[in-house]
Formats: structure tokens, sequence, C-alpha cells
């Protein structure tokens, strides 16, 4: 450890005494320049003449002041010659007859844009002819024109303090000016002169990150791994004695939210060695060749500091496949590639420097990049089951006061699919909406309507829909709900509004599953698709009308039937053929078909039918419950929002006032156990009766009833994989 040091130090003290000769260069190029233009500048104020043009001068009196040296006469010219007594004008000839240029005024000091003139001495012994020639003139005019001459008292400073003033005092100031310029470019491109080629890569020691693997919830199997490698750093012994490799590498996958990057803080705060954090993105620059500096500059950097570990965020960045048909060979990202490549086989497994990546889109990576040796761990970051939802719940609760009736696990429950940033992203609502009503703490209705907000936004409370538009969505939202209601394998309808939300949505159904299932089997599947098209069923039933508020439930049953016949095997006519491929598994789950035109058009034949299917099914349910339709409808239009435990007591013929509501104020239900609060469904008159039919299509437009979240947001997706969880 002390040789590593030393070497440290070394290497250190190498770019400092380099730093500091550029800056010296650099401001003795200034200082140089600085002098020579000044001199340039005082040689355009001056103008040499001969010494008879000197004389002649005086002869004419266009001289005012004359300084006599011993290597030259400076001649000040007058601001403007006299007239004689006789009122004509005495001056001389004008200077240009002369042969010289126009004359400026200067009096005393010279003055800014004033040009002089100088006269060499004609030769050795002119001064006393000079002062005769003065004295002779200056006898034969006036005396207050008479000519002034004489030297000027120079006090003579010593050699070494005229090279300090004129050259080692302004490369000081200037070598100052420069270090403070320089060092802030490089806190902005990078460490060194320039910094453009420098890898500027934030360092975390021990626990500045303030991040440890406390505060990390719901991924316990990716923990494991990363403290396996945090062992080997500190205790690499224990792994060489039975021959072990440390790796070299570890890939953290996963969908975005799922906490990568905060798994690699964490990292940070548990490791006692340097930690290197980068982002791919800042190998990219304008200037080719800068990315693969940047990326030897990194490793050489963390070469000296072994043992630590590497991070970069998004790989994906510099890491992509290299496609000949896209990228030429001198493609700036290619040379990244190939770059990070050779370093990565560089590495000494002595030494212990680690690389870690982080990625939600796998597929692309170069396959160079991901083989055994390079990266020879892949840690996926999945989305929390309901231990990890109630776990990260846990933890993002833990600074956050909490009322008594709160219950996270119901939380957990409700949150299928949900990752670890919307969970943090639900409690701080939950959290400011505690304070917006004047509470102290969070309760369990701010966080069940928290909930609602992230999926489906705030209510849109300025919106004025027509009576017939009001009812048309709640009879929609309780079409869905009451398919779900009568279907033995549908998740239990937890709310029903028709409150419109800012995301779209004019009304939604709100499922929420009474267990976690990571397996859906086709009944599943089509007692789903009978639910989503059930609006647009009531719609037909009660109105006989097609609204696009059905556009949202649509795509989603077409996308649950096409999986269905693709993806999952489940298909009559099919069978057990895989006909698609998931591109984008972490992402959006897009799927590409594998099959030929033809097959292609007989799926959607197949789909078609399926969907057809389920539609007719919903259609004869909602017609044999016909009555509890317009009972719940009626129910729902006077109250906008209602719980799926009042539609219960209403399908049991029960109150729906005296419903079990988890998550209303309990001072509100107290109260309507006592009789203070009369039950709103005691005075509305819920009769089986066809209400008016809507106006012609083609008067009025169809009424957008589930906008982008669509009408029941939390519905599960059917899982792309056995590992994957229902998302809300």
């Amino acid at each position: 450890m002390p040789d590593k040091q030393n070497k440290n130090r070394k290497g250190g003290d190498k770019r400092n005494t380099t730093a500091i000769v550029s800056i010296i260069l650099w401001a003795l190029v200034i200082v140089v320049l600085f002098n020579y233009i000044t001199s340039m500048a005082q040689r355009a104020k001056t103008e040499e003449i001969d010494y008879s043009t000197f004389k002649q001068m005086v002869l004419d009196g266009q001289v005012e002041r004359v300084v006599i040296d011993s290597t030259k006469f400076t001649i000040y010219p007058k601001e403007n010659p006299g007239t004689d007594s006789e009122g004509t004008d005495a001056s001389p000839a004008p200077s240009s007859q002369l042969g010289l240029p126009p004359l400026e005024s200067l009096y005393g000091e010279q003055q800014s844009g004033q040009k002089v003139y100088i006269c060499a001495p004609p030769a050795y012994g002119y001064d006393a002819q000079l002062y005769a020639f003065l004295d002779e003139y200056n006898s034969t005019v006036p005396e207050e024109e008479q000519l002034q001459y004489g030297s000027e008292v120079v006090e003579q400073l010593s050699p070494i303090v005229s090279f300090l003033i004129s050259w080692l005092l302004p490369m000081a100031l200037m070598m100052v000016l420069l270090s403070f310029l320089f060092r802030g470019m490089s806190s902005k491109m990078g460490s060194g002169l320039g910094g453009v080629g420098k890898a500027n890569a934030k360092v975390y020691v021990e626990k500045k990150t303030g991040v440890t693997f406390k505060d990390v919830a719901g991924q316990d199997e990716a923990k494991e791994s990363l403290e396996e490698i945090i062992d080997f750093l500190h205790n690499p012994g224990k792994y060489t004695e039975i021959g072990a490799k440390l790796p070299k590498g570890a890939l953290l996958v996963g969908s975005p939210g799922t906490g990568k990057t905060l798994l690699a803080k964490a990292v940070a705060g548990e490791a006692n060695v340097p930690f290197f954090s980068i982002s791919g993105s800042d190998f990219v620059e304008m200037f080719v060749g800068v990315g693969a500096s940047r990326v030897r500059d990194l490793f050489k950097e963390a070469a000296k500091m072994a043992p630590c570990i590497i991070f970069i965020d998004e790989i994906d960045t510099i890491g992509k496949s290299r496609d000949a048909s896209k990228f030429g060979g001198n493609d700036e990202r290619e040379q990244t590639l190939n770059q990070l490549l050779a370093e990565l086989d560089g590495f000494d497994p002595t030494k212990g420097v680690i690389v870690l990546g982080a990625t939600n889109r796998p597929e692309v990576l170069d396959k160079a990049l991901l083989r055994p040796g390079r990266f020879d761990r892949r840690i996926t970051v999945d989305r929390p089951n309901l231990a990890g939802r109630l776990a990260t719940l846990q933890v993002h609760t833990r600074n956050i006061r909490l009322a008594e009736d709160v219950d996270l696990n119901q939380i957990a429950q409700a949150t299928a699919g949900a990752v670890g940033a919307d969970l943090a992203n639900l409690v701080n609502e939950a959290a400011l909406r505690a304070v917006r009503h004047g509470r102290k703490a969070v309760n369990q209705n701010d966080l069940l309507v928290s909930f609602e907000t992230v999926i489906a936004g705030t209510e849109k409370k300025g919106t004025v829909l027509t009576e017939q538009e009001k009812k048309i969505i709640a009879y929609h939202e309780v079409g869905h709900a009451l398919v779900a209601a009568k279907q033995k394998h549908a998740q239990p309808v937890s709310k029903i509004t028709i409150v419109p939300h800012t995301q779209g949505a004019l009304g939604y159904t709100m499922q929420l599953p009474e267990e976690e299932k990571f397996l859906m089997s086709k009944q599943d599947i089509l007692t789903e698709i009978r639910t989503l098209l059930a609006g647009r069923a009531a719609e037909e039933v009660v109105f006989d009308t097609q609204t696009s508020g059905a556009a949202n439930d649509i795509e989603r049953a077409t996308d649950m039937a096409r999986k269905l016949v693709t993806m999952y095997g489940m298909s009559d006519k099919f069978g057990m053929m895989g006909l698609a491929t998931i591109q984008n598994q972490y992402l959006d789950g897009g799927m590409g078909l594998t099959c030929a035109q033809e097959t292609a058009a007989a799926i959607d034949q197949e789909i078609l039918s399926i969907i057809e299917t389920c539609h007719r099914e919903s259609v004869q349910l909602l017609k044999d419950n016909r009555e509890m339709l317009d009972k719940i409808a009626g129910y729902l239009l006077e109250k906008e929002t209602i719980t799926g435990q009042e539609m219960m007591c209403i399908l049991e013929g029960k109150d729906p006032a005296l419903a079990e509501n988890y998550g209303a104020a309990r001072e509100e239900r107290r109260q309507r156990l006592q009789g203070d609060i009369e039950p709103p469904a005691r005075s509305v008159h819920m009769v089986s009766e066809t209400p008016a039919p809507p106006p012609s299509q083609e008067d009025t437009p169809p009424v957008p009833l589930d906008g982008a979240p669509g009408h029941a947001p939390e519905q599960p997706e059917t899982p792309e994989d056995p590992k994957d969880t229902e998302q809300p």
C-alpha cells in the first residue's frame, strides 16, 4: 500500500509540475506580446526627422520645447503659432511645405494622440553648437515666444529593479490570473489544461454519498451480488486462497425507476474504496477521439487508486452494437466502445478495479461487451414484489409522520407493478396532500388518493359536462365494474368515479388485486378482456350508441388478445406457436411479429374473433343484470365517486351508506351509523327505467370518457413473463 501511495503521489506531482510549466509559458508569451504592443503604440506617436529639418522648424517658430538627451532630441511642436504686431500671420510655412507631417499641439507633457518628433544628434560635441544655436534664436524673438530647452532629470533604476518591474511582476500577475482561469475551465470541462480529453468522473470515497444498503429495499438479490463484490474488495485473501478471481464487471439491468443508480450509490456508501461515477453521455463529445481519450484517462486514474469501483450509468450510450451498415470504422462512438473493450481486457485481476454498468436497454449492447471476462455478472433489478413494495414504502415513510390508521400493507397490495420511484412519489404526494388539508400526519386516505393521483392525475374541477354526458360516463364505468363483479376470475372493484382527471380520463374504474399473482391463465385474460369491453357494451345496451370513450379500453383489450395469440400460445387456431418476440423488455415492452404476412393476416382474424366473442358475452351479462346496472348508475350519478364496497351493498340489497369504506374519514362513517347524516341513497330513485337516448352522433361528436390512462389505469396488464407482476 505505501508503494501505491508513493506512485500516486509521484503521478500527482508530475501533473502539477506540468500544469505549472504550462502556466509559466503562457504568462511569458502574454507579457512579451504586451510589451511589444506597448512599444509599437509608443512608436506610432513619434516620427523621426533629420537635424536640418529640426533647425528649420526652430527658425520657423514651430518648436515649443526641446528635450536634449545623449542619444536623441525630443521635439514638441507649438499648438498655434502666433501672429506679428501688424496682424499678419507670422506663422511659418505649413509643415507640409517642409516635407513634414501635420503638427499637433502639445505643451509640457505629451497629450493623448499627440505626435512628437525625434532627432538624432549630428555628431560628437554637438551640445555646445546646439546650445549656441538655440540661444541665438531666443535672442531674436520676444521673451514670451522663446524656445525652452534642456535635459530632464531621470532617476536611474538598477537593472535588477527594472527587470523585476518590466518582466517578473507582469508575469506573476498573469500566472495568478491564468491559474484561476484554468481552474474554472477544469471544473467545467475536466481536470487539466483545457480538460477536453480528461474524464470528468465524480469520485466518492467511503460514505460521502450518504446512501447505504439500508436505504435500498425490495432488491435483495441484487444487493446480495453487490455485497459479495464489496467483500471481495475488502477481503480478497479468502477468495484467492481457493483460486477464485475477482470479477471485472457487473451489469445492472432493469426498468426505469427500479433503483439501479441508487444501488450504485449504496455501493459507494458501503465500500471503503474510491468510487468513480460517470455517465455514458460524458464520453461523447463533438471532437473525434475525445471519448476514447476520456476512457483511457478514467481507467488510468482508477488504476492509480486501486482497489476501486467504476460506475458507468446509461452504458448503452457508448456500448451500442457495432453495425458496419450504419457506422463507419472511424465513428466516434465506435472508437469509444473499442477503447472501453480494450481497457476492460487490460485489467489486472489482482489490482481490484471493478466496473459497474447500468442500462435499461441490454438488447442493444454489443455482444463483445457482455461476454464473460468483461461484464462477468448480469444483475437484474426487477420490479419489486409485494414484500419488496412493503419494504420500500417503509423506507420512504421513515421520515414521514403517519396516522394510526395507515396500513402500508394495503398500499403495497394496491400498487402491484409499481417501481421504487413510483412509491417514493406516492408517499411524497400523500405528505403534500396532508399539508394542503391542514393535517400534521398522513392518513390512509391520503395514501389512497395519492395513488390515484399518480396514475390518473388530479381532479379537473372546472370541467363542465352535460347531464347526458354524465349519464353516458356513469353507465360506461358501471358497466366495467358490474361485469368485473359478476365474473369469478376478475379482480375486485375498489373505486368508481365519473370526476374528470388531468391525464385525460373523464372517469375510471379502479380494481385492486386481493393477492399478488405472477401467472395469468387463459381464463384470467379473457375475463380481463370482457371487463375492458364492458364499457362499450353498457353504452350499446342502455343508449344504443357508441362513443370515443372506449378508445383506451379497445386498445388494451386488443393488446391482450394479441399477446394471447402470438406469445402465450393460448389460441385454438395457432396453438403453441411463437409468433412474436419482445423487443424492449425493460422499456415499453413492445413486440414484433416473427411470421409471414399471410400468418399475420390470420392472426388479426383470430384476434378479432376473440374480441367479438368477449364483447357479446359482456353485452349479455349486462342485459341479464340491467336492473342492477340502473341502480348502481343512479347512485353513482348522485355521489359522482363511490367505492367497491358501496357497489357490493347495492348488489346485495343493502344500504350503501353503511358500507365498510376503508380509507374514508372515520368520523364521517360514525355519524352515518348514528343517523346524524342522511344517507344519499335514501333520496335516490333507483328504478329500472330506460334513459332517454342521446342525440344523434351526426349532431353531437362522441364524448371521450377515458383518456390517456384509460377508464381503469389500475387494471393489471398481462405479464410478459412469469416473473413480471401485474402493473397498475
